[in-house]
């Protein structure tokens, strides 16, 4: 669409309009989603140039309502780099303002109809016992439970105590599981103290104890690891296409069957995957090693996507799982990537209508289905 000065200032009006109804708590959800995916996106950016910082006192304010306003929401710390606030905060009202200028097709309606809607997934995740007994974990459930000498306590996380005494006891395995539409409520804490979580369409399978030389456990999908460091009992993951051995580290793993790689992302600590060894901010697919930004690997586990230079197949590959919903392609598939990071807790429209900005890419839902359009 050609951008002329008359629908930029249109568009600029619209943005303060925008703004100031965010801070007004007057929003629809989508347009809540707009403020806060543009505000994260630049919120996450620790440097900008010094030019940048060339602002009136309204744009702080602005700026660090904005956050103040996110931070009630969420209930959680927000970051905020008192030095870049005045440069996001222009780059806040120019990138909304660049919303309702982009944002509409030929018709004047989005493609997206609210009727269509698609809930986001919700915490959930279910526990297989040894002898095929199903739990179905949710936030809230409080329960004890006992597989010979191993007790399970779950209420804030999926704990297994060992009593030592007993090493003769045979080993047993639980698998710890989440369909798509799910993410695990709490963590998985198992016998040695380290904690897992898992990402929609996941699943890990662990013993109930760890006796002999190594400690291995086996994923499928996403999951972030904090691993509690052993030298004389490692800490292996296996997954179809790697080995992952923990030398005292905070690492995700991705390795989802319809992905082209399976990657392991290094947060802190150290690993070995394949017998490569990763620093902290390195990845590999197995075979080669590159630097990273981790938080793009991790932001599933705080409730975010996290889109850096993405293609419109690697986005659609998550919101499928997250959203619980087939994806089809119409026309010439998009090659540009995209860059964002949006809150899970929204709805599809919402995602998707950011998508289509940052783009110009459409979509259309029907049921469970979401068609990308050229």
């Amino acid at each position: 669409m050609l951008i002329t000065e008359r629908n930029m200032e249109d568009a600029n009006k619209k943005a303060i309009e925008l703004i100031d109804s965010y801070l007004q708590g007057g929003c629809t959800p989508e347009e809540c989603a707009i403020v806060e995916a543009v505000y994260k996106q630049y919120a996450d950016q620790k440097s900008f140039k010094e030019s940048d910082l060339n602002f009136t006192r309204i744009g702080e304010d602005s700026f660090l309502k904005i956050s103040a306003a996110i931070d009630m929401q969420q209930r959680r710390p927000v970051r905020l780099w008192l030095r870049i606030a005045a440069a996001a905060s222009i780059l806040l009202f120019v990138s909304v303002s660049g919303y309702f200028i982009g944002h509409k097709n030929q018709g004047g309606q989005t493609i997206v109809d609210a009727k269509n809607d698609i809930a986001p997934g919700h915490s959930q995740a279910t526990l297989t016992l040894a002898n095929g007994q199903k739990i179905i974990l949710t936030k809230g459930l409080n329960r004890n439970l006992t597989q010979g000498t191993t007790a399970i306590k779950i209420n804030s996380g999926i704990t297994y105590t060992v009593d030592l005494k007993d090493n003769a006891e045979a080993i047993s395995y639980n698998t710890l599981s989440t369909a798509n539409g799910e993410q695990s409520p709490y963590p998985l804490i198992l016998p040695d103290g380290s904690k897992v979580w898992l990402n929609a369409q996941s699943s890990i399978t662990f013993p109930t104890k760890f006796n002999g030389k190594e400690r291995i456990v086996k994923i499928t999908g996403e999951a972030l690891f904090e691993v509690s460091h052993n030298a004389k009992q490692p800490f292996k993951v296996q997954t179809q296409k790697q080995t992952i051995e923990d030398i005292g580290t905070v690492f995700n793993v991705n390795a989802y069957s319809d992905e082209p790689a399976t990657k392991t992302t290094l947060v802190a600590g150290k690993v070995k995957v394949n017998d490569m060894l990763l620093e902290p901010g390195q990845q590999t697919d197995g075979n080669h090693i590159k630097t990273v930004n981790t938080k793009r690997y991790t932001a599933w586990k705080s409730g975010d996507f996290y889109f850096e230079d993405d293609s419109i197949q690697t986005v659609m590959r998550q919101l499928s799982r997250w959203y619980n919903i087939e994806i089809s392609y119409e026309g010439d598939i998009p090659t540009d990537g995209f860059n964002a990071r949006i809150s899970r807790s929204k709805n599809i429209s919402a995602i998707l209508h950011i998508l289509e900005n940052t783009k110009g890419v459409h979509f259309k839902i029907d049921g469970r289905r979401v068609t990308v359009i050229e």
